[in-house]
């Protein structure tokens, strides 16, 4: 038997390093084939300007996008972008601030019918109506912009002046496997990123910037989900179906409702911090946000200002804690339902907001704990701390 586990960890081991092996030698052969398009001959496929490489710059920047551009001394900027292409489309946006928001962008594609078109885009918003199809505020020249594919390479060709040298320019660079609507309006993008590109004459050098707003929407949604998705629902669970554990189930109640009421609120201020960011206007996930925020600080409050369980008002204080606490986990849980909405996640956070939210064997995950601590005797340490009734 010994013998066996130790070929079948061999074998395992083995199939690690060549999987790690190949998957190194794919990612350097697929860096090799983008930096290799550097050296394609445009004019064979492409009309002037876009096609005089002579004094152009190229570079590889993300996943299989490659960019070609040369900037004359009166500020006119060619810019040749190129991907793998299969379906949808391809998109890069010019941005003020490194920000969706208010940035203007050219996107292309090719038709089912093997059409090619080529649009600017205003990017008004992140709803699919606020994506504007022949608008924005890239200066344009006269020269007509191009798109073609070549064998799996899309090309995207166009020409832009502006009134001083263009340097370093937050750009964002995206895509999507779904085609545009008969009206272009994009879908959803599939992936994104953001960078600092710089347009000096001669210069090569890219400065990739991390996508803080897309962290910072990914940490407000992960502190949102593990404060409002687990930690006070299961916080209510303790008090709910624990009583006889006394005073355990107080300790338990309490200590979970402060760390979730902390995480939540850290939420909150990133929530803030975003939306005066992004300028964003999403008035019903903020609305709710400051509601449950609200009842969360009246609990917090309550806790403090709890009667003695003999008084004649205890009664109506634990109707009012009861019944505001319930409130709050529903609209908390209906804000998560908004905010992966809003930020159009995928199904990892629509499936693990789903496992948290059914907890099948919640109570019974609990129930094995407290009865394993009381295994242990930790009851009695405590036994005679607090009251028996919150």
């Amino acid at each position: 038997m010994e013998d066996l586990r130790l070929r079948v960890s061999l074998l395992g081991f083995a199939i690690l390093i060549f999987w790690g092996g190949f998957t190194v030698v794919a990612q350097e052969n697929g860096g090799g084939e983008t930096a290799a398009r550097c050296n394609v001959d445009l004019s064979t496929f492409m009309p002037l300007p876009y096609s005089d490489t002579k004094n152009m710059v190229c570079k590889p920047v993300w996943n299989t996008y490659v960019i070609q551009y040369s900037q004359t001394k009166d500020h006119v900027v060619t810019i040749v972008l190129s991907a793998i292409y299969t379906t949808g489309w391809v998109g890069m946006a010019f941005s003020k601030d490194g920000m969706m928001l208010n940035s203007s962008a050219m996107v292309g594609w090719i038709s089912k019918e093997g059409q090619p078109h080529i649009k600017q885009y205003y990017l008004k918003g992140f709803e699919q109506s606020e994506v504007l199809p022949d608008k924005g505020e890239l200066p344009l020249t006269k020269v007509p912009k191009f798109v073609v594919l070549r064998e799996a390479t899309i090309y995207l060709a166009f020409q832009l002046n502006f009134s001083a040298p263009l340097s370093r320019q937050p750009v964002l660079l995206a895509f999507g496997t779904r085609y545009p609507t008969k009206h272009h309006h994009l879908h959803a993008h599939d992936a994104k990123t953001s960078m600092i590109f710089d347009f000096s004459a001669g210069s090569e050098s890219v400065s990739a910037a991390p996508d803080k707003i897309g962290q910072t929407k990914r940490t407000h949604g992960t502190l949102g989900l593990i404060a409002w998705g687990l930690l006070l629902p299961y916080g209510a669970i303790a008090a709910r179906y624990f009583k006889h554990h006394d005073p355990m189930w107080f300790y338990l109640h309490a200590g979970i409702q402060f760390v979730g009421f902390i995480l939540g609120l850290a939420g909150i201020v990133l929530g803030v911090s975003l939306y005066n960011q992004i300028h964003a206007q999403f008035h019903t996930h903020r609305g709710i946000g400051i509601f449950v925020l609200v009842l969360s600080v009246l609990q917090i409050s309550a806790f403090f200002a709890r009667p003695d369980k003999d008084s004649k008002i205890r009664k109506y204080w634990n109707w009012y804690h009861n019944w505001f606490g319930r409130i709050a986990l529903l609209f908390g849980n209906v804000n998560i339902v908004l905010g992966i909405h809003i930020g159009h996640e995928g199904n990892e956070w629509k499936g693990g907001y789903g496992f948290l939210l059914a907890k099948p064997s919640s109570r019974n995950l609990i129930t094995g704990w407290l009865r394993s601590m009381t295994n242990f005797g930790l009851w009695g340490i405590t036994s005679n701390c607090m009251p028996s009734d919150l």
